[in-house]
């Protein structure tokens, strides 16, 4: 075990397992976990002895929440009040991007044991792997846009690779799924029950190939709710611009769309437009051309007004009253969306293998 608090990895038989250990701060992730966890999985990636490696979250209610955006937050804070160059801000999400990019080309079965909330930061450790496993305690989201952002660590990405108009709902609404509806769409590949998440583990130490261990322990989640609303989803979500999925849940005239219509209505509006044009390029460029995309993305949001006021009005005040600016749709012109996908100051993302 490494003396580091907030991120555990231990080799336990032909596994290499990481913990996330940050219980109490539903072990949100921060720069110095995505510091240790690059190399220790660099070096598993390249140790014959290791099969397979396994990720889990300390404690009962979350894998990983996300990103420790309270510390971007103070960062972005104090670089504008000139107390600090904001380097750190960019170095949270090049090497968190960095860090999901390994993941997603790991050469050897990555599994994510999703027990309890998995959201931003936790979705890019959790869904770019091979093997996604939920139980009974499992709630994802992409909750972004309720915050001023934009679903990033993958998720321009893998979004608009779900089923239909799975991942455009998801990004611009940040609706929360649970473990039956996850494998529905696409977003899971198994469900296990929580108290038997380590025999599965121990399985795994034992060599029992990644697929057949999980086969060994999955169980049925049941029917998925979001089944009723497939349809609705993929009808209103198609539009390619926002005023027009907002004019399609209009005049769906039900009650699941008055609550979609409360949500798009409760976020940034800047956040919706360009997280549906993100989404859109993100369905046309492979991987590595989404993970640029999204630096460009992250620093121009954290240039702008929106981020600041979303997390004043979540994390700090906690008022949940966000004055969002632009504050409408019709207000936030094509140049606001088209600035945020511009090459950044300090030059785009590069890869270094």
């Amino acid at each position: 075990m490494t003396d580091a608090a907030e991120i555990l990895f231990e080799r336990r038989g032909s596994i290499g397992l990481v913990t996330l250990n940050r219980p109490k701060a539903l072990n949100a992730l921060t720069l110095g976990m995505i510091r240790l966890f690059d190399p220790q999985l660099r070096a598993w990636a390249a140790d014959p002895a290791i099969k397979a490696v396994v990720i889990q979250g300390a404690g009962e209610k979350a894998f990983c929440a996300g990103g420790d955006v309270v510390s971007l937050y103070e960062a972005g804070k104090a670089a504008r009040e000139g107390r600090g160059d904001g380097a750190s801000i960019r170095a949270f999400f090049s090497e968190e991007y960095v860090l999901n990019r390994l993941i997603k080309n790991l050469p050897k079965p990555y599994v994510a044991l999703i027990d309890g909330i998995s959201m931003g930061g936790g979705v890019g450790l959790s869904e770019h792997g091979t093997h996604r496993v939920v139980t009974e305690r499992t709630l994802f989201a992409m909750p972004e846009t309720g915050i001023g952002l934009y679903p990033d660590v993958g998720g321009t990405y893998f979004l608009p690779r779900l089923p239909g108009e799975v991942g455009t709902w998801l990004g611009l609404t940040g609706d929360r799924l649970k473990a039956a509806d996850m494998l529905a769409v696409n977003a899971a590949d198994a469900f296990v029950p929580s108290a038997k998440l380590e025999a599965l583990v121990a399985d795994l130490a034992e060599g029992v190939p990644a697929g057949e261990a999980i086969a060994r322990h999955a169980e049925s989640a049941g029917e998925p709710p979001v089944a009723a609303n497939r349809a609705a989803i993929d009808r209103c979500y198609a539009h390619d611009t926002v005023e027009a999925i907002v004019a399609a849940l209009e005049a769906e005239g039900t009650e699941w769309a008055a609550g979609q219509l409360a949500t798009l209505k409760r976020v940034s509006p800047t956040s919706l437009k360009v997280t549906l044009e993100a989404i859109r390029r993100g369905g046309r460029l492979d991987f590595d051309a989404c993970m640029v995309q999204e630096l460009r993305l992250s620093l121009a949001f954290l240039a702008g007004h929106d981020f600041y006021e979303g997390i004043r009005a979540a994390l700090v005040d906690k008022d949940r009253n966000p004055r969002w600016n632009p504050a409408s749709l019709a207000e936030v012109a094509d140049t606001d969306v088209e600035r945020h996908f511009a090459v950044p100051a300090g030059g785009d993302l590069i890869f270094s293998e």
